[in-house]
């Protein structure tokens, strides 16, 4: 689509957010939205969002939908995953998802318009303050774990957006350090159901 590689030059989406805590600015899937506005009006294209609420094991993840379509009807569509937290301080189950939605959105927005928040942190990151808070021991083959949260989450959509049984094993044998873990388990798992070995 001609259109897309016109919006992926000339977007310019400034990190608008500041963290508080981290003291450091990011951007929001709304100041992606914002930027994009003018843009999609000179290219004479539409944006939609959506989500989709997937169960995989006792976990729910929004898997947040982003179709990009120009005027002869052609699409681009990308997604992205992202998990609810079964509980955080201060929000009811609505915000929890609306937080979930917000944060799959954006890296669906990311993926679309190739915009790289690889360095970027969310506004929910507490650079592990709870744990810096709490004086236990650590065992020392503990203090450098081997995958962060954020991985995790990355690996689990990668295999959860897996298409086939050859890339479900590409994200499986990729992470070898989580085959241990219960939720990339799985999240394997129940893909596994979707594309079964030959």
């Amino acid at each position: 689509m001609r259109e897309l590689v016109t919006i992926q030059q000339k977007l310019k989406a400034p990190k608008g957010q500041f963290n508080n805590f981290g003291k450091y600015k990011y951007r929001s899937c709304e100041d992606i939205l914002e930027s994009v506005k003018p843009v999609l009006a000179e290219t004479k294209c539409t944006l939609t969002l959506s989500d989709e609420m997937i169960a995989v094991g006792d976990r729910i993840y929004v898997k947040a939908t982003v179709t990009l379509t120009n005027a002869e009807g052609e699409k681009e569509v990308t997604t992205a995953f992202a998990r609810e937290e079964e509980t955080k301080k201060g929000m009811d189950g609505s915000q929890i998802t609306g937080a979930s939605s917000s944060y799959a959105r954006k890296y669906a927005l990311n993926g679309l318009f190739c915009i790289d928040d690889a360095k970027d942190s969310d506004s929910t990151n507490t650079h592990d303050k709870e744990e810096t808070q709490q004086p236990a021991k650590t065992p020392a083959s503990m203090k450098n774990p081997v995958y962060t949260g954020t991985q995790l989450k990355k690996a689990i959509a990668d295999m959860l957006a897996a298409k086939s049984r050859a890339e479900l094993e590409k994200v499986w044998y990729g992470n070898p350090a989580m085959q241990n873990d219960k939720e990339f388990v799985n999240a394997c798992m129940e893909m596994g159901k979707i594309y079964p070995a030959s």
